[in-house]
């Protein structure tokens, strides 16, 4: 069975004089996806994980590569990426991988189907999954208030219809204040 590449971190600014830099983390599992001598090959070469700490709410990564800031400023915006096996699933039941939920039939909770989910956004806020209807693209706060079901097995979710939810005139403000208080688990890896 062929793996998944998973997008776990992008490199951020370097910080300090060692080689540090700062991870902007991407996955629910930074201790496992980014423990110490993971490999990681990117377009600039390997980059392997000597150590990691948190400091100030931020992961602060030393490639063994990396010997100074000039080298680690280089790194800046490359992608941390992983291979898992197709099947692999978060320990967590209410977690999931994007490629889980992309291409999963979408239904409103009245058995309507309406679509079908082709990317997942993820924003500070909580994360958006981009629904492909006829009508057009549409943009549907991933939260369990709106969506209670996500049944990866059967290949469908089920959505909480709300007035404009399912619009494409509804406007981004109203996409982020729709279930804003109810936040759902990351969809990254």
């Amino acid at each position: 069975m062929t793996g998944i590449d998973l997008l776990v971190g992008k490199v951020g600014r370097a910080h300090g004089l060692r080689g540090d830099v700062g991870v902007d983390v991407r996955t629910d599992e930074p201790d496992k996806r980014l423990a110490d001598g993971t490999v990681f090959s990117t377009p600039l070469g390997r980059l392997t994980v000597e150590s990691s700490r948190w400091h100030s709410g931020r992961l602060i990564v030393h490639f063994a590569e990396v010997q100074d800031r000039t080298v680690a400023e280089t790194l800046r915006g490359t992608e941390l990426r992983v291979q898992v096996p197709r099947d692999e699933r978060p320990d967590d039941p209410e977690e999931f991988y994007d490629h889980q939920l992309v291409g999963l039939r979408v239904e409103t909770d009245t058995g309507e189907v309406v679509g079908e989910v082709c990317e997942v956004l993820h924003l500070p806020a909580h994360d958006l999954l981009a629904v492909r209807r006829a009508e057009g693209e549409v943009l549907v706060p991933f939260v369990h208030e709106l969506v209670p079901v996500v049944d990866v097995d059967a290949g469908r979710l089920v959505l909480t219809d709300r007035p404009g939810l399912l619009s494409r005139n509804a406007t981004s403000d109203d996409a982020q204040h729709v279930g804003a208080d109810t936040s759902r688990p990351d969809a990254g890896a």
